[in-house]
């Protein structure tokens, strides 16, 4: 018990007190648009590091093309 309070791993009462301070601070009609937001930038930044990891897998492809 006392290493998840070393941690700091947040307990129910205070994700509950997260979740009213989000919701006082944005409103509930702003909330799915910041969630999708992020969705779209998580989603752009899988692909980046995707098409990077790619590149670097096959450096030959680059080359001939030049």
């Amino acid at each position: 018990m006392e290493l998840i309070i070393i941690l700091g791993i947040p307990g129910p009462w205070q994700i509950i007190l997260i979740v009213l301070v989000v919701l006082l601070m944005f409103g509930g009609r702003k909330i799915p648009e910041l969630m999708k937001g992020l969705g779209q930038g998580m989603k752009e930044f899988k692909k980046a590091t995707s098409d990077e990891a790619k590149e670097e897998e096959n450096p030959e492809k680059e080359n001939e093309k030049d």
